[in-house]
């Protein structure tokens, strides 16, 4: 399945990417499952994010890595792969595009995921897309 969701915030692309660090990435985390940084390198290629996803009975962890990171007079992007995926998930790929637009940006979430059965992966879009879409004040509110 694949998603995409945009938001425009109202300062440059090189302070929207200067501004993507731990304290964005906790401000971030949606309200359920409360998420644990076990690690978090940034975001530049060779970089690993570690999660632990509290699920109240039962915890799993979620580690990523930066597996590419390119930036231009038009965009910088970086993207994440999930290598040990809560049970949920069997794949992940999460592009995250910062774009020049005049003196603004346009933050691209564009999102790839697959879950252990093809029924499961429409019955989970929407909460995904619920998740990210959580994130477009938030991205308005630190970029403002």
């Amino acid at each position: 399945m694949k998603l995409i969701i945009q938001t425009r915030v109202n300062q440059s692309y090189l302070q929207v990417w200067n501004g993507f660090d731990k304290k964005l990435f906790d401000q971030l985390a949606p309200p359920f499952p409360p998420v644990r940084v076990v690690r978090f390198d940034g975001c530049l290629e060779g970089h690993v994010v570690d999660l632990e996803l509290n699920f109240l009975l039962f915890k799993q962890r979620w580690v990523s890595h930066i597996t590419a990171q390119n930036t231009t007079d038009a965009e910088i992007y970086f993207i994440d792969e999930g290598r040990q995926l809560p049970f949920f998930l069997s794949k992940w790929k999460h592009k995250h595009r910062i774009l020049k637009d005049g003196t603004h940006a346009i933050i691209a979430d564009e999102i790839e995921f697959r879950t252990p059965f093809l029924l499961t992966d429409y019955l989970f879009y929407p909460l995904m897309w619920a998740q990210f879409a959580y994130r477009k004040p938030i991205y308005r509110r630190v970029f403002a």
